[in-house]
């Protein structure tokens, strides 16, 4: 992942609605969401709505996948996994010890 890469997907994070949206599609990986249920639960319009998702998909977080007539959309992980690398990746000047409570609060997962 680059700089770039990071700070769109950190960018596209940054707003509480589309924050929102990325958690509940990983809490939903990996069947992933309609969209208009993703509305729905952002209480927002389809119209409205789509805005924030196409910036999430921009970022690579979420990608969309066409089932039938829905969208379903998902949890792009492999963004998620590449943008937590990225952060964490020169952790605690390389003493790995130092990273064991990040990596131990991971593993719940």
């Amino acid at each position: 992942m680059t700089d770039t890469d990071a700070l769109a997907a950190l960018a596209a994070l940054a707003h509480p609605t589309r924050l929102a949206t990325f958690r509940l599609l990983v809490r939903h990986e990996p069947d992933g969401l309609s969209t208009g249920n993703l509305a729905a639960a952002a209480g927002l319009t389809q119209s409205t709505f789509s805005t924030h998702l196409a910036v999430l998909v921009k970022a690579g977080l979420v990608t969309p996948e066409k089932r039938g007539r829905q969208i379903i959309q998902r949890a792009n992980l492999d963004t998620l996994r590449a943008l937590m690398i990225f952060l964490a990746k020169d952790c605690c000047q390389g003493r790995a010890e130092l990273c064991v409570p990040l990596l131990a609060d991971l593993t719940c997962c």
